[in-house]
């Protein structure tokens, strides 16, 4: 047999592997609310092509190389042993049962999740005010999540009525996207019960411009999250409107807040989130993509100072073509020019990390681009780092650390802003180019999808609102970020 045949053979021979991977990974997922993943990349939802290609990249990343035979031995045994609601590395459960017998590592590991220690949690109703980019994003993730019943449970949107055919326009935004592509599914319109259903999920569609005057129980939810979306309100004064609804418990603001609101960057302060917040907001896109990594660099570094230039892609609040704007410089055309304007992540930063307070600088240059923007870090620290140090560490930060959800990293070449559309994580750090020379100063080019990445750590704050993030199974002590 020849080199081009007996490679050929060895691809099919993965993808048949992988073909019986995805019933197992979509059937704990619906059966269970077991949620898979190889170092912290999903697996659920992933072609056979993208099963291979996780496999390939987590092994550039740095870790032992997981052959496809053990992923799916590991996979059929946890099918086995019905494990309840968790979130599991099938990775490190891989590599920890090298040498051992496999079912009963499982069972040791998996303790928490057979022994009824980590019970399913209730269901969670939320209502999305507002179903713009954010909105519809924050709907396609609840929707795939929806599995055995348990965590959070999308019930209802929140919109202005635009059209007589609202409903069938509605459906088509959801279904389509200029950016991340169709929806997995389908999507069907209930005109007679203004719903919309997606793969399975009856959404109701309620008209309304008023916060406080919504009937929530009149459609069966109960103590609901409101996610507002819409910006129109950031301070607490305007969002309590929403707690004057009936059916509701608590807000989550997708934008800065104002005053005493906190602002939550997951991975960083997610833990002061308290039952008697009834009000919170998730901070902003870029406040989420450089709060992990300044957390990272200051722990092991010390910073002393800092400017943040983000490079960020245009959004809904810009012209197309020039015309009047209240905001400077954003009155002109936003696919036509770069253009100057303020940001307030850096000072935001504090409010999830009061450390660095006072050290950050920060401006923006909105481009010509649809999704994914770039925040260039540079910082003056308070001892020196070279380049092969400082990368070296922020990779294992990104593998190992707490902050593994918050930042990846990446080492190539040719990667531009496109191939990070759909990260979930808040920031990618691009290792090559990284500047530092043994001196205390240093600069960080960190990418973050400022749609995806940013719906991403909104939900993990309303699955710690719902107190209904799974179990991560199996339990390892991870690196600390000095490490």
């Amino acid at each position: 047999m020849n080199d081009f045949a007996a490679h050929r053979d060895d691809w099919k021979a993965e993808e048949e592997l992988a073909e019986r991977m995805i019933p197992l990974i979509g059937g704990l997922k619906r059966d269970s609310d077991v949620v898979t993943s190889l170092h912290g990349h999903r697996l659920l939802g992933l072609s056979t092509t993208e099963i291979l290609a996780a496999h390939e990249r987590v092994a550039a990343l740095g870790h032992d190389a997981v052959a496809l035979e053990e992923t799916l031995a590991v996979l059929e045994a946890v099918r086995e042993l019905a494990p309840a609601a968790s979130s599991l590395d099938v990775a490190r459960l891989a590599e920890g049962a090298r040498g051992r017998d496999l079912v009963e590592h499982l069972r040791a590991e998996l303790a928490p999740a057979l022994t009824g220690v980590a019970p399913a949690a209730e269901p969670t109703d939320v209502v999305l005010y507002g179903f713009g980019r954010i909105g519809r994003l924050l709907a396609r993730i609840l929707i795939a999540h929806t599995g055995g019943g348990s965590g959070l449970r999308l019930r209802a949107i929140v919109v202005r009525k635009g059209a007589e055919n609202d409903l069938v326009k509605r459906a088509s935004l959801l279904l389509r996207d200029s950016v991340h592509g169709p929806f997995e599914g389908s999507v069907d319109v209930d005109e007679e019960n203004s719903q919309l259903i997606a793969n399975g999920t009856r959404i109701q569609v309620i008209y309304s411009d008023d916060p406080g005057t919504i009937d929530y129980t009149a459609y069966g939810i109960r103590d609901a999250i409101v996610v507002d979306n819409t910006g129109r309100w950031r301070d607490e004064a305007g969002l309590s409107r929403h707690l004057e609804s009936t059916g509701v418990a608590r807000v989550l603001l997708t934008a800065p807040g104002k005053g005493e609101l906190k602002n939550i960057v997951h991975g960083i302060n997610h833990t002061t989130i308290a039952d008697s917040d009834r009000i919170l907001s998730a901070a902003s896109c870029t406040t989420n993509a450089i709060t992990p990594v300044l957390k990272a660099v200051d722990e092991a570094y010390g910073i002393v100072r800092g400017h943040v230039e983000t490079v960020h892609s245009f959004t809904n609040d810009q012209n197309l073509i020039d015309n009047f704007h209240k905001g400077d410089r954003r009155g002109r055309s936003a696919v036509l020019n770069m253009v100057i304007t303020e940001t307030g992540a850096a000072k935001a930063v504090a409010r999830a990390l009061p450390e660095l307070e006072g050290k950050l600088t920060g401006s923006a240059i909105r481009v010509p681009t649809p999704d994914v923007s770039l925040a260039v870090l540079n910082l003056t620290l308070e001892r020196p780092a070279e380049k092969a140090e400082l990368n070296d560490y922020l990779r294992r930060v990104s593998l190992h650390s707490k902050l593994r959800q918050q930042i990846d990293y990446i080492e190539s070449p040719e990667v531009v802003s496109s191939d990070f559309v759909g990260s979930h994580r808040a920031g990618i750090v691009d290792g090559l180019a990284t500047i530092a020379n043994g001196t205390t100063d240093v600069i960080l080019y960190v990418w973050y999808d400022n749609e995806f990445g940013y719906s991403s750590q909104v939900i993990r704050v309303l699955e710690v609102m719902a107190g209904s993030h799974p179990i991560v199974l199996p339990v390892r002590r991870e690196v600390t970020l000095k490490g």
